[in-house]
């Protein structure tokens, strides 16, 4: 390229990203009259940008958050069948009145876990060993049809000359190639469940069935991969390249027309619009459309992810939401489309940090790890893990000879001007038996309303008296000692994995075991996300994050601070995020010593250990079949674990649970023979989350109004 030129070319087309990916989709890969026209669009672009002062020319790298508003209103599946209109989908056409059905194959009979069908080259890419892959076998098929129409007059390329080119102009084996292509398609391919049901449905009535594909696959190989997935006895498979012919055009359906008698019915099915349903009619076909799943789900995906991850993470939702067997909840979707890649990703996140840094038991807190527990039990089974019972007011209390102001602080500070008299909030921190200590004298009675103007009083009174209230609380250390001493008994290095946000639970365990509980466990905790700059408290746990005694896995100050900045607890997005984490657990209320004798619960409740939110558990009426008290062993005590009420939606929460345990299964089903797959970054798994908050978080706050779900202490 002469100097001119290149100056030419670096102003016209390289000065701004935009015009230059514009131009280079039109150019790249088009014949004569393609780049004509792209030389004309290029100064077109240019015209815009200089003399209309247009300036939002998009890039592969401006990716918004969101693609569209996120279904509120529906889940995607119900609004899915809903629309389904003139579709197969519909149920309204009675597929029994034809003699012959023919089906198109991949995107219809058969999926792939991609939101692209070409994002199986980068698989074969990092097989073969050869960067840009991808791009490189997308180009030489491109090239490899245009030679096939200088030679035969049509462009339906067979999968060999695909690869002889491949071998001449790359220098890959074609054999080997084409065996890893092979093995790829048929590891990756899997059966649509709606269209096996109508198949099988339509077998039984003894319909003749038979397969009509645009395609550069041998037809003996489509035949195996069709048998292999449960499509057996269809009778004969049109593929494009094996006639020279296409559904595109419309002439292949003429050869499907000829091979049988004139007088038979013939419907075709697929999900192409124009080749499945306009060619085919034309060709003197009955069609009826399948909505492409990929094609109907990509509205509402996320796209501000990497490649492979994003690509995989679409299509997988997508083959669950909108193949159109099945209508789910939206709180099973909840679960499943946002909940499912961000707990696949922390578990083997959890593994990773765990087997790198010599962790010898995994310990997921309660309510938040049970999710995750679940996954990562069913994703590396036989490893030490344990849920483990504890609560925020829990860890608050025992850390209250270390840490006195954040007991006062959560159970005082916190609790003003909420209609709490004195004796109520003495009841929440477990101190009923101090009730004595006020009256007339103090300055301040039981039945006063804790407020701003008394604060003080009352938090001089606790600090005055401390050696009673850890005398109140004696039982209570005691047994939680027991409890958690029993968890970490013979453990060198654990890891503590909650949601987060402080992470004081980790840090409190850490410091309870070897200065009160006299264990050597090293604790460290690991959190999905930390506190953020719209906190009250926003810097509260960065010397630990510095030191790394906890560990982040999607974001802190110092790890994606664009998620991190977004991330605003006023605007609702930590209830957001634990709902996803939600459990059918009760919240922990309080622990104690249990009696050798047993009452008629099978249980001896020693009242002076007990905090007021298990003595309201106790005393109101049991829920049918349910219980407030668990007794365990530990160490040579008998613990009695105290639990509070259960969340609001219990149902709801088990689907949302179901949804993300369904996605965890699919994608591990898909990918767990490629184990780089389940390297999802922190980054990846959040973005879905994104584009849930968009246009102000409408559709997060649908989901939350379900549940009553609030944050407690």
């Amino acid at each position: 390229m002469s100097d001119i030129k290149l100056k030419l070319y670096n102003f016209l087309v390289n000065k701004h990203s935009g015009i230059r990916e514009s131009y280079h989709r039109l150019h790249d890969n088009a014949d004569r009259a393609g780049k004509i026209k792209s030389y004309a669009a290029l100064l077109g672009l240019n015209a815009q940008y200089y003399l209309m002062g247009k300036r939002d020319f998009g890039t592969s790298a401006d990716v918004k958050y969101y693609e569209d508003k996120p279904l509120f209103s529906l889940s995607e599946s119900a609004a899915h069948m809903k629309n389904a209109g003139s579709s197969v989908l519909s149920g309204s056409y009675q597929l029994q009145d034809y003699d012959i059905i023919s089906f198109d194959v991949f995107d219809t009979l058969l999926l792939r876990p991609f939101s692209e069908p070409t994002d199986i080259f980068f698989f074969l890419g990092e097989k073969l060993g050869i960067m840009d892959f991808k791009r490189i076998r997308i180009q030489q098929e491109f090239l490899a049809r245009k030679e096939h129409e200088k030679k035969y007059g049509d462009n339906e390329v067979t999968f060999a000359e695909i690869w002889e080119r491949m071998e001449r102009e790359v220098g890959i084996p074609a054999n080997e190639g084409m065996k890893a292509e092979l093995e790829a398609e048929e590891r990756f391919c899997f059966a649509n469940p709606f269209m096996l049901e109508l198949f099988n449905a339509l077998k039984e009535m003894g319909k003749t069935i038979i397969a009509v594909s645009d395609m550069y696959l041998p037809s003996d190989f489509v035949g195996r991969l069709l048998e292999k997935n449960g499509f057996t006895g269809i009778e004969k498979i049109y593929m494009s390249c094996e006639y020279g012919k296409s559904k595109s055009v419309g002439d292949l359906y003429g050869v499907v027309k000829d091979t049988y008698a004139k007088a038979l019915r013939i419907v075709h099915i697929g999900d192409n619009e124009y080749s499945d349903v306009k060619k085919a009619k034309e060709a003197g076909l009955s069609a009826y459309i399948y909505p492409n799943v990929n094609a109907a789900g990509k509205p509402a995906r996320a796209y501000d992810m990497s490649p492979l991850i994003g690509g995989a993470y679409r299509g997988v939702v997508n083959a669950r939401l909108y193949t159109g067997l099945k209508k789910y909840p939206s709180e099973y979707e909840y679960g499943y489309i946002y909940g499912g890649i961000l707990v696949l990703g922390y578990c083997s996140f959890i593994r990773e940090y765990c087997r790198t840094h010599g962790v010898d038991k995994i310990l997921f807190l309660s309510r938040d790890g049970d999710i995750i527990k679940q996954a990562y039990d069913f994703l590396y089974p036989g490893e030490n893990t344990e849920y483990m019972y504890i609560s925020r007011s829990v860890v608050t209390k025992l850390m209250r000879k270390r840490n006195r102001y954040d007991f006062l602080l959560r159970f005082a500070d916190k609790l003003i001007n909420q209609g709490l008299s004195i004796a109520d909030v003495l009841g929440k921190m477990g101190l009923e038996s101090l009730i004595k200590l006020f009256g007339k004298k103090a300055g301040i009675r039981p039945e006063d309303v804790l407020t701003d103007k008394n604060l003080d009083v009352f938090k001089a009174m606790l600090i005055k008296n401390y050696k009673l209230v850890d005398k109140a609380l004696a039982g209570f250390d005691e047994a939680a000692k027991a409890y958690y001493t029993s968890c970490l008994a013979g453990v060198k290095k654990a890891a503590v994995v909650d949601i987060g946000w402080a992470g004081s639970a980790a840090v409190s365990l850490s410091v309870l075991a070897k200065t009160d509980w006299g264990l050597e466990t090293e604790i460290i905790g690991l959190v999905a996300g930390t506190n953020t700059l719209h906190n009250s408290e926003p810097d509260a746990a960065e010397e630990f994050l510095q030191s790394g005694r906890l560990v982040p896995y999607v974001f802190s100050q110092s790890l994606n601070r664009d998620i991190m900045k977004k991330h605003d607890p006023n605007k609702g997005y930590n209830v957001f995020w634990e709902l996803l984490f939600s459990s059918p657990t009760r919240q922990l209320a309080g622990f104690q010593v249990a009696s050798t004798e047993n009452d008629d619960t099978g249980l001896s409740v020693k009242p002076a250990a007990v905090s007021s939110d298990a003595y309201v558990a106790q005393e109101k009426a049991h829920d049918a079949g349910s219980q407030y008290i668990k007794s365990i062993k530990a160490g040579d005590k008998l613990i009695n674990l105290l639990f509070g009420k259960p969340d609001a939606n219990i149902k709801g929460i088990k689907r949302i649970q179901k949804g993300i345990l369904d996605f965890v299964h699919d994608y591990h089903s898909h990918f767990k023979d490629y184990p780089y797959m389940m390297n999802i970054s922190g980054r990846d798994a959040a973005a879905p989350m994104l584009l849930a908050a968009s246009h102000d978080e409408r559709y997060l706050k649908a989901i939350a109004k379900r549940f009553d779900f609030k944050i407690d202490v």
